[in-house]
C-alpha cells in the first residue's frame, strides 16, 4: 500500500528556512514524479516545485530562487528546501507521487505538513 509521510513544518519567522521531507513506501519510488503541493484554506492547491525520476526539477513562481526540491531514491525520500520564507508562504504543504504509464496514472498523496510563517 502506497503511503506518502510528510514532516518538517512548524513555526519559523518571516526569512527563516525550513527543510520539508517526505518518506515514501509502497511505491517503486525511483520511477515516480514527486511533487510538492501547499494550499491555503479557501484557495485552490498549487504547485510548489517538482522532480521527475530522471531528477528534472521545476517550480512554481512562489518558489522560484528560494526553494530547492531534490530526491534521495536511497532513502525513497523528497525533499523541499525553503529558504526566505515570507507570511505569504503560510500553508499546508502536501507531496505527492506521479507515475504516467501507458494505460494508466497512479496518483498519490501525503496528508499534509503545517507551515507557519509569522514573527
Amino acid at each position: 500500500q502506497a503511503q506518502l509521510v510528510e514532516s518538517g513544518g512548524g513555526l519559523v519567522q518571516p526569512g527563516g528556512s525550513l527543510r520539508l521531507s517526505c518518506a515514501a513506501s509502497g511505491i517503486t519510488f525511483m520511477f515516480y514524479d514527486m511533487n510538492w503541493f501547499r494550499q491555503v484554506p479557501g484557495k485552490q492547491r498549487e504547485l510548489v516545485a517538482g522532480i521527475t525520476g530522471g531528477r528534472k526539477t521545476n517550480y512554481g513562481p512562489s518558489a522560484q530562487g528560494r526553494f530547492t526540491i531534490s530526491r534521495d531514491n536511497n532513502k525513497k525520500t523528497v525533499y523541499l528546501q525553503m529558504n526566505n520564507l515570507t507570511p505569504e508562504d503560510t500553508a499546508v504543504y502536501f507531496c505527492n507521487a506521479v507515475l504516467i504509464g501507458e494505460r494508466d496514472r497512479r496518483d498519490y498523496w501525503g496528508l499534509g505538513t503545517q507551515v507557519t510563517v509569522s514573527s
